[in-house]
């Protein structure tokens, strides 16, 4: 194993130029390794991928594309999780032409969004490999596009083919969003948009000077999976180690055992999957397995909670895991990802909100022993950024512990949405009220996004699409949500949707939620689990549900990157597509039948 300390990243304005340099400063240095599972058993088969080698296939593939393809012409990646995804990514940006990071057309439940991005795209060419490409024709036989596999093209292909020289602010791919409260919309991430934010990640978690190795199963047409485990360690000159997501899902000892055997690894994950590590690895899998090197565990994508934290450091703390290593971090598409994080070696810190306060907008403490106390994790501070939490309505710069709009500003915030001139305009071309963008040097991105600013920690509290508001008050769906799951052990974690449909005389809260894959609806006493979510969420949140749903396993809908659609789910009721769901009577409700 490699370990001696990378040198210094020299300032490049592309990732492109960075491989350049690392195959010429350090050729023979690890670059990407993929971690094949090929059978349940398999313990692992790396390939790996030297900058050497890495700059060649990148050259290779690069001089290809541009044969096929006019530069700024979208290029998409339905690629399988592995190098080659990595090669033809960076191929793309070194030919000057657009990447669409997408996935198969394998992936379940996913073919509508696909096709979706695609005809939103419009690309001339699509990069897959050889395993999949008959798939990937198929699945685009009525498209005017080139299919390119990507491990077939040849070195040679390369011959005297030089880099393009590609602006700084030219689009270098198009992040699609994961579409939790909307369609997807295709974020313009620029070539400085992307280096920079994987420069301000790399300092947020300490990466920017010391030896560090990515490791990561997060997918990468996935922002977080994109720039962790691809920009970051490109621009840094680190290695990065790579598995496929459906090899975590299937045992996620195996991410641990990779994060043991990489000496200060940085690894991103979101909620679920810490919890989901706490209830599948066994003790025999643990047996041997040290986790006292580890530098970072980067929390994010979803609600962090202060107790999943708490149960997974309980679970791992003989492997010899750190208790300062956890990072609860905050980020979104339009900001490339990164936006704000706690940092490594920092204790968590947890904040116990009045909940009646924070229904009407104010984040005011309460006392930790409370049970109707909401408990947030804080998200740290930004690295490169500047953050403000205004009014809604009017952008007004709010004070410390009020509850407003995230907004953001900095190199890394992207330049609109793909085609979508008058929305990127309401969301990207904005400023605080107090502080207009052409004063402070540059737009303000609206997140979207809810929270708050406490002992200068950033708090995110919830979605503001997805906020409900019942008789004036104020209420986070994932709040419900984590009530729901903790009151029945049938209701499977994560893999619930709490949201608002009009009623006769206002707003009323429904909640539809799976059942454990363990437990058959049979063995489930349905009108006991109804009344103890509804008389758990009155007494904690002071709301009555309408209707809670049960549903089979995998009926909650969930986006490309594994969060809860709440707005799918909503539709998806009204329209009554639930037609194998129980509520209090046991039976099929009638508006899901």
């Amino acid at each position: 194993m490699d370990s001696r300390r990378p040198p210094l990243a020299p300032p490049c304005r592309t990732l492109p130029e960075y491989v350049r340099h690392w195959a010429e400063t350090t050729p023979d240095r690890r670059a990407f390794t993929f971690v094949d599972h090929p059978d349940p058993h398999s313990r692992g088969v790396h390939r790996t991928l030297t900058w050497r080698r890495l700059d060649a296939r990148v050259r290779a593939v690069a001089a290809h594309l541009a044969a096929e393809a006019e530069p700024g012409a979208r290029v998409a990646l339905l690629c399988p999780q592995g190098t080659e995804y990595v090669t033809g990514f960076l191929a793309t940006l070194a030919a000057g032409l657009v990447a669409v990071p997408l996935y198969p057309p394998g992936l379940p439940g996913h073919a509508d969004r696909l096709s979706g991005v695609l005809a939103d795209a419009t690309p001339t060419v699509v990069v897959t490999t050889s395993r999949v490409r008959a798939e990937v024709r198929d699945f685009c036989d009525r498209a005017a596009v080139r299919v390119v596999a990507v491990d077939e093209v040849p070195d040679s292909a390369a011959g005297n083919w030089r880099p393009v020289t590609v602006d700084e602010d030219a689009i270098a791919y198009l992040q699609y969003t994961s579409g939790s409260t909307r369609a997807p919309a295709g974020v313009e991430i620029t070539h400085r948009n992307v280096v920079a934010n994987a420069w301000q990640a790399l300092t947020a978690y300490g990466a920017d000077t010391r030896p560090v190795t990515c490791v990561g199963w997060l997918p990468l047409y996935h922002d977080m999976g994109l720039v962790l485990s691809v920009a970051a360690p490109v621009a840094r000159g680190v290695p990065s180690v790579l598995m496929d997501p459906a090899a975590f899902l299937h045992q996620p000892a195996r991410w641990l055992r990779l994060l043991a055997a990489h000496p200060r690894a940085i690894s991103a994950a979101p909620n679920f999957a810490y919890d989901y590590c706490v209830s599948a690895v066994t003790a025999e899998q643990k047996a041997g397995l040290r986790l006292d090197q580890v530098a970072a565990l980067i929390n994010g994508s979803e609600p962090v909670r202060p107790a999943t934290v708490d149960r997974f450091h309980a679970a791992f703390a003989a492997q010899g895991l750190p208790a300062d290593i956890h990072c609860p971090s905050y980020g979104l598409a339009e900001a490339t990802v990164f936006v704000s994080a706690a940092r490594p070696g920092e204790p968590l810190r947890r904040f116990a909100l009045d909940r009646d306060a924070l229904a009407s907008g104010k984040a005011l403490p309460a006392r930790p022993d409370d049970p109707t106390a909401v408990l947030l994790a804080g998200c740290g501070t930004p690295a490169g950024q500047r953050l403000r939490v205004t009014d809604p309505a009017t952008g007004t710069v709010l004070s410390e512990g009020e509850i407003g709009e995230i907004r953001v500003q900095g190199p890394n915030i992207g330049r609109g949405y793909w085609n979508r001139a008058t929305e990127s305009r309401g969301v990207f071309d904005t400023g605080p009220e107090t502080e207009p963008a052409e004063r402070t040097g540059g737009r303000w991105l609206r997140t979207g996004d809810l929270g708050t600013v406490l002992d200068g920690r950033l708090v995110v509290t919830g979605r503001l699409k997805d906020l409900i508001v019942v008789d004036g008050r104020n209420h986070y769906p994932q709040d419900i949500e984590a009530t729901v799951q903790d009151t029945h052990p049938a209701v499977r974690r994560d893999r619930l949707a709490a949201f608002s449909v009009p009623g006769p005389t206002g707003e009323r809260v429904v909640v539809v939620a799976e059942h454990t894959r363990s437990t058959r609806v049979s063995e489930i006493d349905v009108p006991a689990l109804v009344r103890a979510v509804r008389g758990a969420v009155s007494t904690r949140h002071g709301l009555r549900l309408a209707d809670v749903v049960l549903v089979p396993p995998g009926a909650v809908p969930r986006t490309s990157s594994g969060k809860v659609s709440r707005a799918l789910t909503r539709a998806r009721h009204l329209a009554g597509a639930f037609t194998e769901a129980f509520t209090e009577a046991g039976a099929a409700p009638e508006d899901a039948r």
